[in-house]
């Protein structure tokens, strides 16, 4: 890295990180005032206090890193075409694209880093808050139905105990193709056995039906072992999860094991899944949209390129919501709507910077007209 290198990234870094540290600081204030309150009654500990800010800051910074982005880079290219230090270096004889190059390298690398804290933590934080303000007097989830349309068999569980293999009161109704039942094994408490991938039934009452439906058998076997159900802990919670607070290997794995759901249920799950990977692209997308508008050679033009930036940039927000949503309700394909917005408007900033390069207004769109529009 030369000189000039250095001298761009320095000024960059140190906007950047004020914006950082600034919108952090900024959301810290607010939400300590809006928990400091539960923090008290709750008589939690500082450690704890230290535990929970760190599980959100994750999700914080996945949303707050494109923002800050798109303000250091207007910032320091606005000085810099203020002070004509970019004039300077075009007239040096240096390209504008390679006066950008170390601005778009730290937004990969910032894309990086935001598709790191995407992959697992942040789209845990929320589910982490919701636990440390949850009653904890709960033991776990109460009602659960679950069915497997490939080996034709469903269950039905009274409780599910957190951070364990073991159900209570579960029911589990063996079908035939028909959907008619011939068996239902009904237990006190179910344990999965990891290791042998096995079921244990406690205190469990086996009973077989025949096809018009009637009582043919009845057992009752102090604990059942059963080898040959498909079924895990995982799956039998799975029908509880909501796609937005799973991480990317746990949308995978969803995806993977419940392939047998219909289409409609399993949508939010394709879009996040789709949606998850492409976000961390959006910090590239805004450099490639706030590098060209920041650069300007007179003063109406940094401010007309400074407001096209921020509107593109909350277009860019709101067509993400809205494909989001779409995708969720199964209207538009799941890999469209998770990367549609991130490819439409990463190729409007390389037109952007095209213009740029061939020394044209970004933010003029009278170029984007027909001449004779303006000459009227």
């Amino acid at each position: 890295m030369n000189l000039f290198d250095r001298y761009i990234t320095r000024n960059f870094l140190q906007a950047y990180l004020y914006c950082i540290i600034g919108f952090i600081s900024i959301w810290f204030i607010f939400d300590i005032s809006d928990s400091i309150s539960t923090f008290l009654d709750q008589h939690v500990g500082f450690g704890r206090v230290l535990e929970y800010y760190a599980t959100q800051i994750p999700q914080i910074l996945v949303i707050l890193l494109p923002v800050s982005l798109l303000l250091a880079l207007l910032f320091v290219l606005g000085r810099m075409s203020r002070a004509n230090e970019i004039v300077s270096m075009l007239t040096a004889g240096i390209g504008l694209i390679r006066v950008l190059t170390p601005l778009f390298l730290l937004a990969i690398l910032t894309t990086a880093v935001c598709f790191a804290l995407n992959y697992t933590m942040a789209p845990h934080a929320e589910m982490a808050r919701k636990l440390f303000f949850a009653d904890k007097s709960a033991t776990g989830a109460e009602g659960q139905i679950f069915r497997n349309r490939r080996d034709s068999r469903t269950w039905f569980i009274q409780r599910l105990r957190p951070n364990s293999n073991v159900f209570d009161n579960v029911e589990v109704l063996q079908q035939d193709s028909s959907d008619h039942i011939t068996m239902a094994f009904l237990a006190a408490h179910a344990e999965f056995q990891p290791g042998e991938n096995s079921w244990t039934l406690s205190q469990a009452k086996v009973v077989q039906y025949d096809a018009a439906g009637n009582i043919t058998s009845e057992q009752i076997e102090p604990s059942l072992v059963v080898r040959h159900w498909s079924e895990t802990p995982y799956r039998l919670r799975s029908a509880n999860m909501r796609a937005e607070f799973m991480s990317l290997p746990e949308l995978r794995d969803y995806l993977s094991f419940n392939s047998d759901f219909p289409q409609t249920l399993l949508a939010p799950f394709r879009t996040h899944y789709h949606y998850r990977i492409a976000l961390p692209w959006t910090c590239l997308v805004v450099a490639l949209i706030a590098a060209p508008l920041g650069v300007g050679f007179s003063r109406r033009g940094v401010l007309a390129s400074v407001a096209t930036a921020i509107l593109l940039i909350f277009a860019l927000n709101f067509s993400t919501h809205l494909f989001l949503a779409l995708g969720e309700g199964d209207r538009i394909p799941a890999w469209i709507a998770g990367w549609a917005p991130t490819i439409v408007f990463g190729m409007i900033g390389l037109y952007l910077l095209q213009l740029r390069s061939s020394n044209r207004d970004p933010s003029d769109f009278r170029g984007l007209l027909p001449r004779r529009i303006f000459a009227q």
